[in-house]
């Protein structure tokens, strides 16, 4: 009896927000309320699981391709897409974007997004826009955070090592006890640890480590990646030159527009400079956003979940949206519409810029 006490509520908790969407409501919602906005949408790693990098990448920033072609379908019935080039040229004419307008971005530059996600886009025709750290182009291993996730995976780096490792770099926290805990939780706190430490201690871990992180994969994009993303309808921003925080980093410019010198370098001035950035790890202040704006980037896009209200024109700073596998599937992983239209559908609204 207790059992029940506790499911049947869920049960129709559950039930009701599958009816409510399925009864066309919350389409009606989204319709009259986000008409004015531009919803950005953020992903990171697309990949099937018979791909061999699926098992260890990072669960939180990665999408099985078949999710990420519903993701795509459910977009198309209840958005407009839109490319980069519209919203660069909604912001410089004022000319309206199309109601309920929706715009797919990539961060970091991951090899999978060309092997996968661009064929899924192209099944859709929809546009895109991937931000791409670029130090990272033509490397095979993925930044040290991701690295970290994916040789715990492997199970060949532990818990215990890892913070071994940043205690010989930064000595051990205060207080801090001996523990055994392997869970990925304590994973992530050891890798807050990591993001914490100067660019010469994350070096000198990673040395530590060398012997266990590289995985024999290429995980990041190359040049012919960038230019077959190109040529299927992506759009080439920036993501900074090394990945670093900018709120952390020793050389501002170098993350900015020395990105962006970089990329034209590798591209050899085969496409034309990058007009839109993100920040990596979404770290940003309003003194660096407005470096970015000045150093020649028109859209300077955020982590920060928000859509963006377009009724006075495109913003320069504009918000984004991200979701994980578990938001938008049932307890089987089958892939639950109504959870994904009340994710977004139900998002603040706003403007981060006048």
């Amino acid at each position: 009896m207790i059992a029940e006490t506790w499911t049947m509520p869920a049960m129709l908790k559950d039930l009701s927000k599958k009816a409510l969407y399925a009864s066309g409501l919350l389409g009606l919602y989204h319709r009259l309320r986000n008409g004015d906005s531009l919803t950005v949408v953020m992903f990171h790693r697309i990949l099937p699981p018979d791909d061999p990098r699926f098992a260890s990448c990072d669960p939180d920033y990665t999408l099985t391709t078949d999710l990420f072609g519903q993701c795509l379908a459910f977009f198309a019935r209840h958005y407009n897409l839109v490319s980069e080039a519209q919203v660069l040229a909604s912001r410089r004419s004022g000319a309206p974007l199309p109601r309920n307008a929706l715009l797919l971005t990539f961060d970091d530059g991951w090899a999978d997004n060309a092997d996968h996600a661009l064929s899924q886009m192209q099944r859709f025709g929809f546009p895109g826009l991937l931000f791409v750290v670029s130090d990272a182009i033509g490397r095979r291993q993925p930044f040290i955070q991701e690295a970290v996730v994916a040789a715990w995976r492997r199970g060949v780096l532990s818990v215990s090592a890892l913070a071994q490792a940043i205690d010989a770099v930064a000595g051990p926290p205060e207080g801090a006890q001996p523990a055994d805990d392997e869970s990925l939780a304590a994973l992530r706190s050891q890798i807050a640890r990591l993001e914490a430490l100067d660019s010469a201690g994350c070096a000198g871990v990673a040395a530590a480590l060398a012997g266990v992180l590289d995985d024999g994969m290429r995980h990041m994009v190359d040049r012919d990646d960038l230019l077959r993303l190109r040529a299927g309808g992506i759009a080439l921003g920036l993501h900074g030159k090394t990945h670093v925080r900018m709120t952390r980093t020793d050389d501002l410019d170098a993350e900015l527009g020395g990105a962006r010198d970089a990329l034209v370098a590798k591209l050899a001035a085969s496409v034309p400079p990058a007009t839109s950035m993100s920040f990596p790890h979404g770290a940003h202040d309003a003194a660096i956003a407005q470096r970015a704006r000045d150093a020649g980037y028109e859209l300077v896009f955020t982590s920060s979940r928000l859509l963006n209200r377009i009724d006075r024109g495109v913003g320069w700073l504009l918000g984004r949206t991200g979701f994980e596998t578990e938001t938008v599937t049932d307890a089987s992983g089958r892939f639950r519409p109504d959870l994904l239209a009340l994710e977004l559908f139900r998002c603040r609204r706003g403007r981060l810029c006048d």
